[in-house]
């Protein structure tokens, strides 16, 4: 064989080893680059994307953030750095936008676990749990001035809260004697949620009136005052808008259970409150004039419906009244009142309390 023939056998089976070899590295850097690309996504995505499990979720140290209605991606979270719950914002920002998380959070008041990585924060703010809102009623306000509270602490609609309230369907509903509610939302804490419907907010208070009256010594007793419970709820209006001081709850019911026993007027100064127009003020003997059923110096007995609604002490004081022979009973300057049996001893506190009332006129005075 030829040194030539040698060599051109060679050099083809050399390029046909080139060829091939280069065929197969070419797939091969094209294997590697797929094997590489898929393990860098896995690691971003391990690092950015990591695997979320709400049951894992730690609400120990949780915070309640609001996120104002029409708040945008930037503003909810400057919110969260400003609880110091998110960390790394630009990372917060990037994901929601690729993500399109960013049109999918919500506004309200939510319960918000720290600590979140980036990506689960966000997840999380898609489907978060509500906060509950500590709201407290204090005792003694009409329904309306309950209505603005709750607009103010949950953002409910304080018009349709209203229009629930003097729905006499909604009475029926709960077995009230009544055309409205006034009376029968229960003062108290509360934890309820942002925006809660009005509906479930009045459920939850009617629902605390009406089980004071569940006990069986309660129903004795109210038999044996032959009062109902719409009575009851009235005459504990009255009472708490004559009490200050609460271990008094008691003897100023017995001042008015002995007044009905008797026949006599109540006589109550929160009822005339009640009918005339704007805040509490000194009343005037033209005052005492008006006519209405809720004038208990001109009409006898109870009035139509409570005045307000009273917390469950001064229910409580209505259905067991002191068993007094009180009959009266006078300020005494500093938030408590005399007690009296007869109209002589009355009269007595009374003209001292007249003498106080001219003293603090006279220091007013002296002090301008």
């Amino acid at each position: 064989m030829s040194v030539k023939l040698i060599i051109s056998r060679v050099t083809f089976v050399g390029y046909l080893f080139i060829h091939v070899f280069w065929h197969y590295l070419r797939k091969f850097w094209i294997l590697s680059l797929v094997i590489l690309f898929i393990f860098f996504g896995w690691q971003i995505k391990k690092m950015y994307f990591p695997a979320f499990d709400r049951s894992q979720l730690n609400f120990e140290n949780a915070r309640s953030v609001h996120i104002p209605a029409g708040t945008n991606l930037r503003e909810i979270a400057d919110i969260l750095v400003s609880e110091k719950i998110l960390k790394n914002k630009s990372t917060f920002l990037l994901l929601a936008k690729i993500t399109g998380y960013q049109n999918k959070i919500h506004a309200g008041y939510f319960s918000i676990p720290l600590h979140l990585p980036p990506w689960h924060l966000l997840k999380y703010l898609t489907q978060p749990e509500n906060a509950l809102l500590k709201v407290t009623i204090p005792e003694g306000l009409t329904c309306q001035e309950i209505a603005g509270i709750l607009k103010s602490k949950l953002g409910i609609d304080s018009t349709r809260f209203m229009r629930l309230v003097n729905d006499s369907s909604i009475c029926q509903q709960y077995g009230i004697s009544a055309s409205n509610l006034e009376g029968y939302l229960l003062p108290e804490t509360y934890f309820f949620t942002y925006q809660m419907p009005e509906k479930d907010i009045l459920k939850i208070m009617i629902s605390g009136t009406l089980s004071i009256f569940e006990n069986d010594s309660v129903q004795y007793q109210m038999s044996h005052l032959q009062m109902n419970r719409h009575q009851i709820i009235t005459l504990a209006s009255i009472i708490e808008g004559e009490v200050v001081v609460d271990s008094e709850r008691v003897l100023v019911s017995s001042v008015y259970h002995n007044r009905l026993r008797r026949g006599w007027l109540l006589g109550a100064d929160p009822t005339i409150q009640y009918i005339i127009p704007g805040p509490p003020r000194r009343l005037l003997r033209k005052d005492l004039e008006i006519d209405s059923p809720y004038n208990t110096y001109k009409y006898r007995g109870l009035p139509p419906g409570p005045i307000n609604n009273p917390g469950k002490r001064s229910i409580l004081a209505a259905i067991f009244p002191a068993q007094t022979s009180y009959m009266f009973f006078v300020a005494t300057g500093n938030g408590g009142h005399h007690f009296s049996s007869t109209a002589a001893e009355h009269a007595h506190w009374k003209a001292n309390f007249d003498e106080i009332r001219k003293q603090v006129k006279r220091n007013q005075r002296n002090n301008r």
